[in-house]
């Protein structure tokens, strides 16, 4: 006898099939609904989904999809999420924040007897995060400006001093969301531990780094760093740098991923909180060109544009320990991330420049601007 039935919203997708893969290989019964987005899958089902995995094609945010969905199921994974850079604001909401709250409307109201939902949230509900200087210690920074932006003054600066701080390593206590997908993620948090919590459904959320590695789409210009710099320096092009590339962030392998969501699905002790799922260790943007340089073995120089993305934090690093507590660390590197990418990647139908493409679309909205006075 299986361990139960387990639904995957988004489950064709990066994070999601690969914790169907590994829930299936510790005897679950897998379901997912996807709505597979033109953005993300082209409209098809991957090739790389197990046969075994029951497919369902539907909207998370459709009440009769998700309805159907449900049935029968024991477990679910709600990863399902709209991600991009584009200032459509609404969509953010009526797919992340609204879908989250269906999912807990239909349990409630149609009795449907879920035993556990995990949720997926993000490292960037935290914004910019608390900072420390050497003279005058902790602060809370706020949002960088535009106008500081446009100057190219990329550092967070101490607010007394005007010194150049330091980054604290973000904790689960802590939450400033300044773009519209992290505060549509933030939202869903608040909804999924609230409602979880009132109803007795237990539920857990992860705020997910920077997430790597294979199957990780090269149509979604979401995708970031790993997707641009693999697909830029496979044609021996320089891989374009926001800011300075100086700015720190944490990165963490999809299979790591996977691991967390199935600990905390076993894990009673997780229940109705919300845990950071990083590397655990810091990366410059220019360290991560030398890495894809490594296992591509090239030489291929950045450059460095001078351009900024609105919304952007300026260091971004993910403290762990409280999922450690649980028995969970990263075992893998950036470097697994670029080497598995890379073996996939080459497997892939490229049908045009989707780097190209994604950054010419996010000029045009202003999603990138470049600095006027560069320092």
């Amino acid at each position: 006898m299986g361990k139960g039935k387990v639904l995957i919203t988004g489950g064709a997708g990066f994070i999601g099939s690969h914790t169907a893969d590994l829930l299936i290989a510790e005897g679950y019964e897998v379901h997912i609904l996807d709505n597979l987005t033109e953005q993300i899958h082209d409209g098809c089902w991957p090739d790389y989904l197990d046969s075994r995995i029951e497919k369902i094609k539907g909207d998370v945010s459709r009440f009769e999809d998700l309805e159907k969905a449900l049935e029968g199921i024991d477990y679910v994974f709600h990863l399902a999420a709209y991600q991009d850079l584009l200032p459509n604001f609404s969509k953010f909401f009526s797919v992340n924040t609204v879908s989250t709250a269906l999912l807990y409307e239909l349990i409630v109201n149609r009795k449907f007897p879920i035993k556990k939902v995990v949720f997926a949230s993000s490292q960037f509900v935290y914004g910019e995060g608390h900072y420390q200087c050497s003279e005058h210690g902790l602060f809370h920074s706020g949002m960088r400006t535009i106008a500081h932006l446009d100057q190219g003054k990329w550092d967070v600066l101490c607010p007394h001093c005007q010194k150049k701080a330091s980054p604290a390593l973000l904790t689960e206590e802590s939450f400033d969301p300044q773009n519209q997908y992290s505060i549509s993620k933030y939202t869903q948090e608040l909804i999924a531990l609230t409602f979880g919590k009132r109803y007795q459904i237990p539920t857990v959320g992860l705020r997910y780094s920077i997430v790597q590695g294979a199957r990780q789409s090269f149509r979604n210009a979401y995708s970031g760093i790993l997707r641009v710099f693999t697909l830029k320096m496979l044609k021996g092009e320089p891989p374009p740098v926001f800011e300075d590339g100086l700015q720190f962030r944490d990165y963490v392998n999809v299979l790591d991923v996977a691991r967390a969501n199935v600990l905390v699905l076993q894990k009673k002790e997780a229940n109705w909180n919300v845990f950071n799922v990083g590397g655990g260790k810091a990366y410059t943007v220019l360290d991560f060109v030398s890495i894809v340089n490594q296992v591509l073995k090239t030489n291929i120089q950045p450059q460095i544009t001078h351009r900024y993305r609105v919304g952007d934090t300026r260091h971004s690093i993910s403290n762990i320990e409280k999922i450690r507590s649980l028995g969970w660390s990263p075992t893998r590197t950036p470097k697994n991330s670029v080497e598995a990418y890379v073996q996939w990647i080459q497997k892939q139908n490229l049908k045009k420049d989707y780097v190209a493409e994604a950054e010419n679309l996010m000029e045009k909205t202003g999603c990138i601007r470049k600095a006027v006075t560069p320092k």
